[in-house]
């Protein structure tokens, strides 16, 4: 049982149709009739007729039973009048298939087939009228309709663009069948050719101002308070199903329009412009000539319109870049003069970061500026480099990791450029810093680049990080050596040089009792920068007073005592002789 909703929902597909059909039926009760009373007065006159064709008696059985439908249609109401509706327009397509079998078997006789043909043909062009009034009610109603209104007649629009359609199909399938039973069509053809090139040019002047149309709309939306997108955004859905209703419209009328060789090239470009699809049209050179035309065209005239504007909008970009680019230098030279200040003590590596990120700000927004001025929407381009940032930060993970172990070398200054460091496996003097890595200049001038994620990850010595540092050598003496006097000597070179720092005092200790000399401790104090020279002075020295004085360094050494045994004691006894 169809229940009350289905039934409503049924009333726009089915409706039309049966309107339709009742104008069919009525010429085909009267064509039925005349037939009858035709058959009749023969059968009277002779006594002998030829024997109907089975596919004729079907013809004549759908007709009768079209016919008898289309009575009971105008007395019954409700469901069974949907059910009949929806009966007619499926008996309409049967008659229609054993009509066009019928014409290609030509099983019946040619008067009556043409008079079938030419019924079909009248109906066709009645329900082509007709539908097109009721289009035009309905853009009359639409017009009058709210945006929430408009979408439920959507449907009803769609089904009666379809059904226009199909009346176009069927006058091009009946002017077929005309011909192919040897009937002049050339006054039918022209007529059909005249309506289909007139509805060629409607649909594409629709489609043309409902892409118009969803253009504005984009715009009101972009620029209307968030209480006004609602009726914005149905008139938009609205206005796009439309759209696309005309689309599958224009595509099947040229269908048509193609097997009466008119020319579409510029509606097969409409439609491929709208759709995007790529198919066997675009095979066709005219089709491809004509697209390749419109954007030419569209070019031209943009040109024409946009160009002086544009052009000048160019102007004041490059000029905002211009004014950037010294904005940047300017401001690179005031941040260098501020960092560089006695009062301020900072890293060198902390130094160069806000000299280059200052110009780099400017630089960033000078560009911003300079594209607003153009007119682009800077919404989109941060969130785009949002995006992007994401992509890259999973790309460059290392190179990230980097960037972060040297932003934690820039706050927490471990070492600066200048400093003799150990770090990540690396002795040397850095060099060069950067946020993604650090070159160090090995004793021996090689030079190392070293991540720095690999130099926060490991220990790091800074040797020359502190203004002034110890001195440990060890020095040795014979044990038969005065000591007291050794240690006179020591103290003695110790302090007599100009490099070696009076406070904290020198350390100069009796240190080791070793197995080939006693060994002292030298532990003077000096400015960093004089580490190695007094290093080298102070070990030069005591070896030439150790000389002087007589005392000596001895060199490692190890006694070595033997044991003499007696021989006689392991020589075995002889033995006698026989």
């Amino acid at each position: 049982m169809i229940t009350k909703k289905c039934r409503y929902a049924m009333k726009p597909r089915w409706s039309w149709v049966a309107l339709l059909l009742l104008m069919a039926t009525s010429a085909f009760a009267s064509d039925t009739s005349q037939e009858n009373t035709q058959i009749e007065t023969t059968t009277e006159i002779t006594t002998t007729a030829e024997s109907p064709s089975e596919l004729e008696n079907e013809i004549d059985q759908i007709k009768q039973y079209i016919s008898e439908l289309s009575v009971t249609l105008k007395q019954a109401t409700g469901d069974v009048r949907d059910a009949l509706q929806l009966q007619l327009f499926q008996k309409n397509a049967e008659l229609r298939k054993s009509l066009s079998k019928a014409v290609e078997e030509k099983t019946i006789a040619k008067e009556k087939l043409v008079e079938l043909v030419n019924i079909q043909q009248r109906y066709t062009e009645e329900a082509n009228h007709y539908i097109s009034e009721r289009l035009n009610s309905l853009d009359d109603s639409l017009g009058k309709a709210s945006h929430e209104e408009k979408l439920s007649y959507i449907t009803t629009y769609r089904e009666l663009q379809q059904y226009l359609d199909v009346t176009y199909h069927s006058s091009a399938e009946n002017i077929g069948w005309l011909s192919s039973l040897d009937i002049d069509t050339r006054d039918v053809e022209k007529t059909l050719r005249e309506r289909i090139n007139q509805r060629l040019r409607l649909l594409s002047a629709s489609l043309e101002y409902l892409k118009q149309q969803i253009s504005v709309i984009n715009n009101q939306i972009k620029s209307s308070p968030e209480s006004e997108k609602a009726n914005l955004q149905l008139a938009l859905l609205f206005t796009q199903q439309r759209l696309d209703i005309v689309t599958k419209s224009l595509r099947s009328v040229v269908g048509i329009a193609d097997q009466f060789e008119i020319e579409t090239a510029d509606y097969k470009r409409q439609i491929f412009q709208v759709t995007g699809s790529i198919t066997q049209d675009l095979l066709n050179t005219q089709v491809v000539f004509s697209i390749v035309r419109h954007w030419s065209n569209s070019l031209v005239n943009w040109l024409a319109s946009n160009a002086v504007q544009h052009l000048f909008q160019l102007f004041i970009f490059l000029l905002i870049l211009l004014a950037a680019k010294g904005g940047a230098k300017v401001t690179r030279t005031v941040v260098r003069s501020a960092v560089n200040s006695k009062n301020i003590r900072i890293s060198h590596l902390m130094q160069d970061f806000f000299v280059s990120m200052s110009g780099k700000v400017v630089w960033v927004i000078g560009i911003l500026v300079g594209l607003s001025q153009i007119g682009l929407n800077l919404a989109p381009v941060l969130t785009g480099f949002g995006i992007a940032g994401v992509i890259i930060g999973f790309a460059l993970q290392d190179t990230l990791s980097n960037f972060a172990a040297g932003m934690m070398l820039l706050i927490y200054r471990p070492f600066d450029v200048g400093d003799f460091v150990h770090a990540g496996g690396v002795d040397g003097k850095v060099s060069h810093m950067s946020l993604v890595n650090t070159t160090i200049r090995t004793f021996d001038n090689q030079i190392i680049i070293v991540p720095n994620s690999k130099i926060w990850g490991d220990v790091i010595k800074n040797v020359t990080h502190e203004r002034i540092r110890r001195v440990d050598m060890v020095f040795g003496i014979g044990y038969s050596d005065d000591l007291l006097k050794a240690e006179a000597v020591l103290t003695d070179i110790v302090k007599s040089h100009p490099a070696v720092l009076k406070t904290p005092e020198p350390n100069i200790k009796v240190h080791t009792l070793n197995t080939s000399s006693i060994d002292f401790i030298v532990r003077p104090w000096v400015k960093t920068d004089d580490y190695w020279d007094v290093y080298w002075d102070v070990t030069k020295e005591v070896k030439l007073r150790f000389d002087r004085e007589g005392i000596s360094i001895p060199f490692p050494q190890q006694d070595v005592h033997l044991h003499l045994v007696d021989q006689k004691a392991f020589i075995p006894p002889t033995q006698p002789t026989s």
